[in-house]
């Protein structure tokens, strides 16, 4: 296309390769679109709401960053819907008119782009509705823009949290993570990025996710240097469609979890639980499902398929020497059949050499139904003689004893974890799966002493700090079918 102001000639037009005249067409519309603001004139005391010349919805006062000038991390927490990425799109467009290289960082590569970058919300948008002209190449993870003055370009470098060592090299002005509460690897995902944060006079951070009480996320927030703030999902509830207040609000509403997931708040431990957060996040490896001596894949089947029932917990556990890794969860709302071929599916995908599940309640059912769906492949059904509480007993003193390991953030499964507290309800699905996992790798090692946790049955501290769990072998009434079950089980 050539260089220069004036438009082109109808021969000079015919004579375009398709790629200049879409280029210019592009030009054109960008340039009849309505320009649209949005930070207002009012600061931050505005809420968003049209007023004035302003037709349509910008940013709220909570979208605005923090107006001291001793800051570097700016964490946004907020619920599902409340606005956070439009505040990162925002915020990044308008920095890029004065600094040549800021950066993006977002949970996977899709969410990068079908999110951050391509989404309604996302920057492509951000600079469609400032009419900038963004280049935005996807093999190349980039966003390029016009500059200005000694910058004859802006770059927008898009990195992941899945591949920390590739945020070894680069510099950034500035820098968005969409989700970093999620991210497995965050810790050194957080180190890399801010090694790199050096170009510019001050270079600064946004966070914007939907939290979860990691130790990362509660170190963060008490940084001298963080401000933090915390947006509801009902602070943008006129931007949402219509279905999403139905179902969401309605999922999450009046609930512990719609605290986290509409209002953003961290939540903290419940007094009585087995598991704690710390139990879990300091105890957080990487580890690949290649290195592992054995694994299995976990079942506790729901007794129906209806999603008002209870989910069918599928849970892969592996063992590594003495320790032990928690590999995935595919636990979910499925059929009989759904659920058997989710369990194969996994003990493939993981290459597991067992599959267990509980017999106490349709052991017959759970046989035929994966038996149905292959005929090869080991199965062991257990039966358990001890209640679930003291199944999970042993099992929370091996995360005591800091031997168990989850290796991606599992949040459905860590959060029943958390959230369970015995004699107050059943034990949760996830929960039975990881128990039974575990308890199967565990067994047939001799005997063994574990500790039942500590500090967490209410005020007065419950039971003995160190009784002796033994082991014995199953004996002939422990056979389903011929299957011959030759784990020994917890007495």
């Amino acid at each position: 296309m050539p260089d220069n102001n004036q438009p082109p000639s109808l021969e000079e037009w015919r004579n375009w390769d398709q790629k200049s005249k879409d280029k210019l067409l592009a030009m054109v519309s960008l340039a009849q679109r309505e320009k649209r603001v949005w930070y207002c004139k009012r600061g931050r005391e505005c809420d968003g709401m049209p007023h004035d010349n302003y037709d349509y919805r910008h940013a709220r006062g909570d979208q605005w960053p923090p107006d001291d000038p001793d800051w570097l991390v700016w964490l946004q927490k907020g619920g599902r819907g409340s606005g956070k990425t439009r505040c990162g799109s925002e915020w990044i467009r308008t920095l890029s008119r004065d600094i040549a290289y800021t950066s993006i960082i977002g949970p996977t590569l899709p969410h990068v782009r079908d999110i951050m970058v391509e989404g309604e919300s996302g920057l492509l948008a951000a600079f469609d509705n400032a009419k900038v002209n963004a280049l935005w190449e996807p093999s190349k993870r980039r966003i390029t823009l016009p500059g200005k003055g000694r910058h004859k370009e802006h770059r927008i470098q898009a990195f992941t949290g899945e591949e920390p060592d590739r945020l070894r090299g680069p510099n950034h002005g500035a820098v968005w993570l969409d989700e970093p509460a999620h991210m497995p690897m965050i810790e050194s995902v957080w180190d890399m990025m801010m090694m790199g944060l050096r170009f510019g006079k001050r270079p600064l951070v946004l966070c914007t996710t939907t939290p979860l009480p990691t130790k990362w996320l509660k170190e963060l927030i008490a940084t001298e240097t963080t401000r933090a703030v915390t947006v509801s999902t009902y602070a943008n509830i006129d931007n949402l469609a219509p279905t999403f207040r139905n179902v969401v609000l309605s999922k999450y509403e009046g609930t512990r979890l719609g605290l986290q997931e509409l209002y953003g708040e961290v939540l903290e431990d419940i007094e009585g639980a087995l598991w704690t957060w710390n139990m879990i996040e300091d105890n957080r490896l990487e580890a690949s499902h290649e290195d592992m001596d054995r694994i299995v894949v976990a079942i506790d089947p729901a007794g129906t398929s209806s999603k008002k029932r209870d989910e069918t917990g599928i849970v892969v556990i592996g063992i590594r020497g003495d320790d032990f890794y928690v590999l995935a969860d595919h636990s979910g709302h499925y059929t009989p059949d759904g659920w058997a071929s989710e369990a194969w599916r996994a003990y493939d995908l993981y290459g597991a050499d067992l599959i267990i599940a509980e017999k106490n309640y349709g052991g017959e059912m759970v046989l035929s139904t994966l038996r149905t769906k292959r005929k090869d492949g080991k199965v062991d059904l257990v039966h358990s003689r001890r209640g679930k509480v003291l199944r999970a007993e042993p099992i929370v003193g091996l995360y005591e004893q800091e031997r168990v390991h989850h290796v991606r953030a599992l949040v459905e499964l860590e959060q029943q974890m958390t959230e369970w507290v015995p004699d107050m309800s059943d034990s949760p699905d996830r929960v039975d799966a990881l128990v039974h996992g575990i308890t199967a790798l565990n067994t047939g090692r001799g005997p063994a002493q574990i500790a039942v946790p500590t500090g967490l049955r209410g005020p007065a501290g419950g039971r003995p700090t160190a009784p002796i769990f033994g082991y014995r072998p199953r004996d002939s009434s422990d056979r389903v079918h011929g299957e011959s079950l030759t784990q020994p089980v917890l007495s």
